[in-house]
């Protein structure tokens, strides 16, 4: 799970939002620090932006756009007064600052899962050279000496106070970072524009020299080590913004260990105790629970360089989790009815296991408060498993009255549970979770509790009608607590049984009842619509908050129309007129590409018949350093090429013929040079070895699409050649799984999906064996299919989920595809489907809320659907069934010209 996700549930129950929209954090100034509540000095700049508040003098406009930064960190209690001393060293001295305005927005900075590279900044301050750099620390520096707040991973501390230390950005810049996309940027020696490194640990850029006032300060950072523990650290097993998880050796005897680490100030829980408070509890907890066998045993208690660390027994087996990959029988098109027998037993098994475990835990007066699959260890015995418990760090008497204060998604219970009533929620949604891990849904609707166990019925017939019944009641509260409120227990448990009809509805349609699933979708687009917004309309992923994000095709305005107009659905007027106002003037550091930014918005916006707006986007990229773009479809040169040959005809402007060509030459020299690998290596990068990606979105198959658009427009054969070439190395990134089908072998996960996965491979592999036979892609294309026919996958999204399994099944010319595979795949989309302002919709990535957009969302799911349509043209830009026709005669060469398989353009 991407931990990312959980500050963005915090401000919304039913879509991803912005922390900073947290009431009493920025819709109202109640929730800001006195500090943040001062009037704006006379002669300065005053901002607003996301969770900070920025303050620089009118006068001086030439303030550097880099250097060397001060962070200030403060923890929740002593911000304001931190804050206070900053404003009023900085004022009188016209030095720039900004600072965080709210306790909330701090606290989420500052919470476990929170980036590691902001964590901790409260304040930043912008001095103009060294000697202004060494006056601030100094004076400020001694000011606050007194002042705790967390470390700053990302800089260099001065001396023990609050104050840090990086060389970085100023002014908001931009370059094209490593993997094509647009990142935060420097200006180097040379006057060129490269990366602003923000990792979690201290570095300085190659050509800037360390001031020698701060040389101490890197002596005494370098001179903190684990040299002389009696432990050999091995391994990382987990990090967090609270520390870090490390396997390892205890020396003295020769035992495997598990070293916890905390962060004094830093992985704030929702009570406020920090890393170093939980991993407190977690000793307490654990040494209560010695001699039961359910929990490690306690070993040492340390502190090193600030930090304290926790040394425990280490569990053999493995983590709950790590089997579904390999034992869950719903990963297959037809699942073997032994397997499936087989795995219900297993599961069984361990749900008793992990309830006998809870209840010693309990027995011991300990509520162990953050119950999931990813904290049961699973011993070696699968066979007979016997489970123990890790991660005490919420775990707390029951006499205290404990709540939750760290939770995962999938399993936090209703506020109105405390004590043991935690547990036995989790262990509920466990008992769901074992054969169908989606109870992420339960945080936006928990009548979805009854939908998913009627689904596991169907699908686990040898299942005990009680497991689930009993689940299903506790997670709606009980019978009585269906009769006295929303009567959605008693719903739920008629809904639990297999065959159960007698429950009321829990969506207003199938996903699969066309055209009526259509008008519902398109109801939860418009109802979810917030038009008097600048970030976004549509709500979507947590992508959309970046810079330009929420206009873009994957996660933006553009996806939605796109959407809407493919599947023949109503415009909507009010997305349209936003789009158009957004695209007057992008957002500074909007990307360029077609699906994460400009001209995914110009080729939309010229299919609804806004020409002029999609040149003016297109030249604002052109203007830029366009040429300089990663390779692939997504946001790279493969996706610009596409777009700006399409725009030449469709608005008649044929130079940007020309720089498609332009686009397409750069690909194939790269493609070439990719051939040697990064060290010369002819096989270049291979599975489980990193480096590039393979698949539609991010890997060569995107620039073997735009070969084949340009070879249908210009008949140069030798663009097919290059298609060719660029698919098999896509190709040579796949393997064939447990199930049967070609996969993507990322090394650590293998990928089925439409945007990086095999099937969006097949799909391009379909339109080239229209223009020319290929055994080996025939091949290809066909085991692809057991991967797309499966009976389970995690998550409903077009480019990572069932909904684009949908798509390609529906436009591939694959032999031996049948009626009833799509049928099946878009009938499963009710797995996932909840009830939204009348209408129908999905949840995005992480499954954790509602998604409206094309990529992870209802807006995909409705592209999907409408493509399964008989006689439908609905599809993806350049992806449309319309190309595929069968074998095509290769039309003459039209002297546009194209690249040759070396890379020269042909004259």
């Amino acid at each position: 799970m991407d931990k990312r996700y959980e500050a963005f549930c915090l401000a919304d129950e039913y879509f991803y939002e912005t922390p900073d929209r947290l009431t009493g954090a920025a819709d109202t100034a109640a929730g800001h620090f006195p500090v943040a509540r001062r009037e704006t000095p006379a002669g300065w700049i005053d901002a607003w932006s996301g969770d900070w508040r920025q303050l620089q003098p009118l006068e001086d406009r030439d303030w550097p756009e880099q250097g060397w930064k001060i962070h200030v960190s403060a923890r929740l209690d002593n911000a304001d007064r931190v804050g206070t001393h900053i404003w009023d060293y900085c004022v009188p001295r016209g030095i720039p600052f900004k600072f965080v305005p709210g306790k909330q927005l701090l606290y989420l900075r500052n919470s476990k899962y929170a980036s590691r590279t902001i964590s901790g900044k409260f304040a930043t301050i912008y001095p103009r050279d060294d000697d202004m750099l060494h006056a601030v620390l100094q004076e400020l520096g001694e000011q606050l000496a007194a002042e705790e707040g967390p470390y700053i991973l990302t800089d260099l501390r001065w001396r023990n106070g609050p104050l840090h230390v990086r060389y970085g950005g100023f002014a908001p810049r931009y370059c094209v970072g490593a993997d094509g996309a647009l990142v935060p940027a420097v200006e180097g020696p040379d006057g060129t524009l490269i990366p602003d490194r923000k990792d979690p640990a201290f570095s300085v850029p190659d050509w800037v020299t360390l001031p020698g006032f701060l040389a101490p300060e890197l002596a005494a950072r370098n001179a903190t080590t684990t040299t002389g523990l009696p432990y050999r650290i091995e391994r990382a097993l987990h990090f967090s913004n609270g520390g870090g998880v490390y396997a390892g050796t205890d020396l003295r005897d020769g035992a495997q260990v598990v070293l916890k680490e905390a962060r004094p100030h830093a992985g704030l829980a929702a009570d406020g105790a920090d890393a170093v408070a939980r991993l407190e509890r977690e000793k307490s907890a654990l040494e209560r629970l010695t001699g039961l066998g359910v929990a490690p045993g306690v070993r040492d208690w340390f502190e090193l360089g600030g930090h304290r660390f926790l040394v425990m027994d280490f569990l053999p087996g493995r983590t709950l989790n790590s089997f579904f990959a390999e034992r869950h029988p719903l990963l297959a098109a037809r699942p073997d009815p032994a397997e499936v027998a087989s795995y219900t037993r297993w599961a069984v098994r361990v749900q008793g296991a992990v309830e006998r475990a809870v209840a010693a835990v309990h027995g011991r007066g300990l509520v162990f408060n953050d119950l999931h699959m990813f904290n049961i260890m699973v011993a070696p015995d699968e066979d007979d498993p016997s489970v123990a418990l890790v991660d005490f760090e919420a775990a707390a008497p029951v006499a205290a009255g404990p709540r939750q204060i760290v939770a995962h998604p999938g399993y936090v219970a209703p506020a109105d549970r405390e004590g043991f009533a935690i547990d036995r929620y989790a262990l509920a949604c466990l008992r769901i979770a074992l054969f169908l891990p989606m109870t992420t849904l339960l945080a936006v609707d928990r009548r979805k509790a009854a939908h998913l166990a009627r689904i596991a019925a169907e699908q686990f017939p040898e299942l005990p009608e009680a497991f689930l019944r009993e689940a299903v009641e506790e997670i709606a509260g009980g019978p009585a607590a269906g009769a006295a409120g929303t009567g959605a227990s008693r719903a739920a448990t008629a809904a639990a049984r297999p065959g159960a009809g007698a429950a009321e509805p829990l969506l207003p349609t199938e996903p699969d009842d066309w055209p009526r699933s259509r008008a519902a979708m398109a109801r939860a687009l418009a109802a979810s619509a917030t038009p008097g917004r600048d970030d976004r309309v549509f709500p979507g992923d947590v992508a959309q908050f970046n810079d330009g994000g929420g206009l873009g095709l994957s996660f933006g305005a553009a996806g939605v129309l796109y959407a809407l107009a493919e599947a023949g659905a109503p415009r909507s007027e009010a997305g349209e007129e936003w789009l158009l106002r957004q695209t007057a003037a992008p957002p500074r550091g909007t990307p360029f590409g077609l699906y994460d930014g400009l001209l995914g918005a110009a080729y939309v916006l010229e299919r609804l018949g806004h020409g002029k707006r999609a040149l003016d986007l297109t030249a604002r990229v052109l203007a830029e350093n366009w040429h300089g773009l990663a390779a692939h479809l997504h946001g790279g040169l493969a996706g610009a090429g596409l777009v700006l040959d399409h725009l030449a005809t469709a608005c008649g402007e044929p130079s940007l013929h020309d720089h498609a060509l332009r686009a397409a030459t750069l690909l194939t020299e790269r493609l070439a040079a990719a051939d040697a690998g990064p060290t010369g290596d002819p096989a270049g990068p291979r599975p489980g070895r990193g480096g590039e990606r393979a698949g539609l979105l991010h890997g060569w198959t995107g620039p073997a699409l735009f070969f084949l658009r340009l070879h249908e427009r210009t008949g140069n054969p030798a663009l097919l050649d290059a298609a060719a070439h660029a698919l098999r190395r896509d190709l040579d990134r796949c393997r064939v799984d447990r199930t049967g089908g070609l996969v993507v072998d990322e090394g650590h996960r293998t990928m089925p999906y439409l945007g990086d996965g095999s099937a969006g491979i097949a799909t391009v592999l379909d339109d080239y064996l229209a223009h020319r036979d290929d055994a080996d892609f025939a091949e290809a294309r066909a085991a692809v299919l057991p991967a797309a026919r499966m009976r389970y996958y995690a998550q409903p999204g077009l480019f990572q989920g069932r909904a684009g399994m949908l798509l390609h099944l529906a436009r591939t010319a694959t032999p031996g595809v049948r009626p009833g595979d799509l049928a099946a795949q878009a009938a499963a989309l009710s797995w996932y489907a909840l009830p939204y302002g009348d209408g129908l919709a999905f949840p995005g990535d992480q499954m954790m809320r509602l998604s409206m957009d094309l990529a992870t969302g209802t807006a995909g799911c409705l592209l999907a659907l409408a493509a399964a349509q008989p006689g439908s043209g609905a599809g993806l830009p350049f992806l449309s069934p319309a190309h595929r026709r069968g074998r095509q005669a290769d039309r003459p060469h039209d002297g546009a010209g194209a690249p040759a398989p070396s890379g020269k353009s042909q004259q």
